[in-house]
């Protein structure tokens, strides 16, 4: 069984692709992509911010240095499931990811100022636990959650492209266990196309993207669900405020 990665550096480019870009893309890229290990899976995070939302405000604003906590599924876990707490810190463009794999309960607990989990990786877990220290009233910001096709290059396996569908969110039961449900990000058919890679993209994928006019954006799964959930709290504020000055 290949052993769980817990460490990594990679250079991630983002595309908001339609429906139709994904069909013409997925026919050009056949011949030189293959499944990867999980080519299905359902991914599920709980997002751990400040009460003020510190840490995903400040990363909207696009410095050179950002980071994110979060506890992350594969699928639903049970209680007593298998969970990842992740930090993901983005330096100068290049994204580093740090996780250990510990009992959901366990993990849950910690954060809520319990003992610290039992992980394989004490070094990371140091790291994690100074970073809560650092953030002191970290808590459940967001449930987010989405359907993720992964493919890597047959010629380099380091290259991986993932398609995320039915991006979700939700901001109550902000706990793993409770389902994959929430309100979805967007009213249109699009998914999010994620390239990894630890260098330069080979010359036959920029040629596709080009040839299919398929361009980056800066692209934050969280940052849009946060966005939209203020931009609703506000709509919300002003009705209730309306009437106090009708008339």
């Amino acid at each position: 069984m290949k052993a769980t990665q817990l460490s990594f550096r990679r250079v991630e480019k983002k595309y908001l692709l339609t429906r139709k870009q994904y069909r013409l893309l997925r026919a050009a890229l056949c011949e030189y992509l293959e499944a990867d290990d999980y080519p299905k899976s359902t991914i599920c995070n709980v997002y751990y911010d400040t009460p003020d939302y510190l840490l995903i405000s400040r990363s909207l604003e696009k410095p050179v240095y950002k980071e994110k906590f979060r506890l992350r599924s594969y699928g639903v876990p049970e209680e007593d499931g298998k969970v990842f707490m992740e930090i993901k810190k983005k330096y100068d463009g290049v994204v580093y990811k740090r996780r250990v794999r510990a009992c959901e309960h366990d993990a849950v607990d910690y954060m809520n100022g319990g003992p610290e989990p039992q992980v394989t990786n004490r070094q990371i877990m140091n790291e994690i636990d100074w970073f809560c220290r650092t953030y002191r009233k970290l808590q459940p910001g967001m449930f987010l959650a989405y359907d993720r096709y992964a493919f890597r290059a047959k010629e380099d396996p380091d290259l991986r492209i993932t398609f995320d569908w039915n991006i979700r969110f939700r901001t109550d039961h902000m706990d793993l266990v409770y389902g994959d449900y929430g309100e979805y990000l967007f009213d249109e058919d699009l998914c999010v196309m994620e390239i990894k890679i630890p260098g330069a993209a080979p010359m036959w994928l920029t040629q596709i993207l080009s040839a299919l006019e398929i361009y980056p954006t800066s692209f934050s799964k969280y940052g849009r669900c946060y966005q939209k959930m203020m931009a609703r709290r506000r709509e919300e504020h002003q009705q209730r405020e309306a009437p106090r000055y009708a008339g």
